[in-house]
């Protein structure tokens, strides 16, 4: 089995925020949406239930404490949550902070609107909005 690293579509799309005992959290460059995703740091997995138990359940609870996080700091009418891989064969976990005035609202974000980099400000702002939210097994990037 080969080293964990992060795909290169991920690392030129997103900001690494910091990291979870087992899931990289990265922000996606697009502020049209607070939207985040969690990579597990295991090499070679791309589906959920290739994971070992321990693995999956620990991938659950980091994504339950970011959810409960961004439900705190946005107050959102929806928290999509998903793991797609189409593109990305890694396995990763979007949230995706919805609303209902959304630029994309009711469909899927996916190519609705071309993205708008975060400014570094921006990003370093919701990062110091997030981290105190993600609990003690968080460490900031």
């Amino acid at each position: 089995m080969s080293a964990f690293s992060l795909h290169p579509q991920l690392q030129q799309y997103t900001i690494l925020l910091g990291a979870f005992p087992l899931s990289l959290l990265l922000l996606m460059n697009d502020s049209n949406y607070p939207w985040f995703i969690l990579v597990p740091q295991r090499a070679d997995i791309f589906e959920v239930h290739a994971l070992d138990d321990s693995d999956r359940r620990q991938l659950w609870d980091e994504s339950a404490l970011l959810s409960r996080a961004l439900t705190r700091a946005f107050s959102p009418d929806k928290l999509n949550i998903a793991a797609l891989g189409n593109q990305v064969p890694q396995l990763h976990v979007h949230h995706i902070v919805r609303f209902t005035h959304d630029p994309a609202w009711p469909a899927p974000v996916w190519g609705k609107l071309p993205p708008r980099t975060y400014y570094s400000a921006e990003s370093a702002k919701l990062a110091r909005l997030l981290t105190p939210l993600l609990g003690d097994s968080f460490s900031q990037a």
